[in-house]
């Protein structure tokens, strides 16, 4: 059994061992993404498009015979096939006709404000960042303008999207940019479209850490001010731009989570329905509940357009978790979603190449498998489309 004599050789290892996986993982991101390394999103069969479109197939079909729209391709087996920047197309094209409006875009009017939605929780294996990716990018398919931003300095989010923090945000570019109290930039300076239409990423990475150890020191000499309105003002400089804003919160309830919580119009609190979770949500809630005080008396409105809580990784055969959710839902009412997450082995399979299972396709997983993740994650991504649409007045 080997023995570390000085701290300074378990350093030198961390650190080895820290620079032999970045240089793995971005050599895997090279394979899987040939031949610079970026993402694209693959195309959807003309029955996706129509489904995401909320159209019959066969009105998708006579707007490519009647010549309207984007052409899509053709595949060997003479299968349309459209593209992410095509459904858009074909929103734009369809809203012009739509019975009342917002049909086909469902984004903000005059008078409706930003959404901006926390996700949120502090134990591990919750299914946040998974939830979070999977709710921006539903909502950029479904025609809303959305903003994901990675608060969490373990940046799954950002991986997920096509950036590898190592080695593509080595000179900054997270959101610290923009909220940091030594001149902070703008923070346009810091978003980048991805591959989806519709949604642009801020990315994380371990310097968001440096918030932390900067705002005790800030207060300490008074410079901090209201340092729970960093993120705040960070967005009011693109509200514009933008319908939803969907943040992946750090895993612990420190103060880039009390400053995500200041700016939060909604907030959805991920919970798996085992019992030392929702042990460990008790605590969560606590914590949380009393720092909104804090907050609160400090002069910050800290309403909340709505909050909810998501069951993830749900297995409705599992009679714990089904006690457990029975539990849950005779507490909260309907402040838990009605549609939970299930567990998948679509949606972690996908996770092994940095996807999500919008971004795979279907003929990668048996047809039952994918149809009832899928199903899944529609349900609750739309669930929560309809708080915002209602937040908006318009349900």
């Amino acid at each position: 059994m080997s023995k570390f004599e000085t701290q300074e050789d378990l350093n030198a290892v961390i650190r080895q061992h820290s620079e032999l996986l970045a240089t793995q993982l971005h050599s895997q991101r090279e394979s899987l993404f040939p031949p610079d390394a970026s993402k694209s999103m693959r195309k959807f069969t003309s029955g996706e498009a129509a489904a995401v479109l909320g159209v019959n197939d066969s009105y998708l079909r006579k707007l490519h015979l009647d010549g309207k729209g984007p052409s899509p391709a053709i595949s060997s087996g003479n299968r349309r096939l459209y593209s992410a920047e095509d459904i858009q197309s074909l929103r734009v094209l369809l809203e012009k006709t739509a019975r009342r409006p917002g049909d086909y875009l469902p984004g903000r009017r005059e008078g409706d404000h930003l959404q901006i939605i926390g996700v949120m929780n502090f134990k591990g294996g919750s299914g946040k960042t998974t939830s979070a990716a999977h709710l921006a990018q539903r909502l950029a398919l479904k025609g809303y303008r959305v903003l994901a931003i990675d608060l969490d300095p373990q940046a799954s989010l950002t991986a997920l999207h096509g950036v590898q923090p190592e080695f593509d945000l080595m000179d900054g570019g997270t959101l610290y940019d923009a909220i940091r109290y030594d001149n902070p930039e703008s923070i346009t300076k810091i978003i980048r479209k991805t591959y989806i239409p519709n949604l642009d990423l801020i990315p994380g990475n371990l310097e968001l850490t440096e918030f932390e150890h900067e705002t005790p020191r800030a207060l300490s000499n008074g410079n901090a001010g209201l340092f729970f309105f960093r993120v705040k003002e960070a967005l009011a400089q693109v509200d514009e731009q933008y319908d939803v804003v969907v943040i992946d919160c750090p895993p612990q309830l420190g103060f880039l989570t009390m400053s995500a919580l200041s700016a939060a119009t909604g907030v959805l609190v991920t919970i798996h329905p085992e019992m030392l979770d929702v042990m460990s949500m008790s605590q969560f809630l606590r914590m949380t509940a009393d720092l909104m005080d804090v907050i609160a008396d400090s002069g910050a409105d800290m309403s909340h357009d709505w909050m909810r809580y998501l069951l993830t990784r749900y297995e409705p055969t599992d009679a714990p978790q089904n006690r457990i959710v029975a539990f849950l839902r005779t507490m909260y009412g309907d402040k838990v979603l009605n549609a939970p997450m299930l567990k998948s082995t679509a949606i972690s399979d996908a996770g092994l190449t940095k996807q999500t299972l919008y971004e795979v396709d279907r003929s990668a997983f048996t047809r039952t498998t994918y149809d009832r993740a899928i199903e899944s994650l529609n349900a609750v991504n739309d669930e929560i489309s309809q708080l915002i649409q209602k937040t908006w007045g318009r349900m």
